[in-house]
């Protein structure tokens, strides 16, 4: 669930906000946003970024993605952890972060939405579906 000052955050019909939905556990996803007018996916905007139209309708998820890319951050935190940059299956990008070693987290990976969230940042956490092969030489 995605928590603000002790409430569970929802989200209204065409508002802006992308945020994991807060139905319980077993049916967490991301809201992303959809424009009625040229049917681009986007999350977390108050504008379509193609056709600049407001009227953006709410969607749900299924969570299921690829890793667009992936960077090891080492500054303000205890141990080294991955930034990922994930496209979801309905089109869109968010940035969130890949549960297992950050050096092991690449480009192409397929992963879903993990009933997890970052502590610290709230982002979303994602898992491999997969564990990928990786040619050792």
């Amino acid at each position: 669930m995605y928590h603000h000052s002790g409430t569970v955050t929802q989200q209204a019909a065409g508002s802006s906000t992308g945020l994991l939905d807060p139905r319980g556990p077993d049916t967490e996803a991301i809201l992303y946003q959809r424009c009625t007018w040229c049917g681009t996916a986007m999350y977390h905007r108050v504008l379509c970024p193609v056709c600049r139209g407001s009227e953006l309708r709410t969607e749900r998820s299924e969570g299921v993605g690829t890793v667009r890319h992936s960077t090891v951050v080492h500054r303000n935190t205890p141990a080294a952890r991955n930034v990922s940059l994930v496209e979801m299956a309905e089109g869109f990008v968010v940035r969130g972060r890949v549960m297992g070693p950050p050096i092991g987290i690449h480009s192409g990976d397929r992963v879903r939405l993990s009933t997890a969230k970052d502590p610290v940042r709230g982002e979303p956490v994602f898992q491999l579906i997969d564990e990928p092969y990786r040619a050792w030489t």
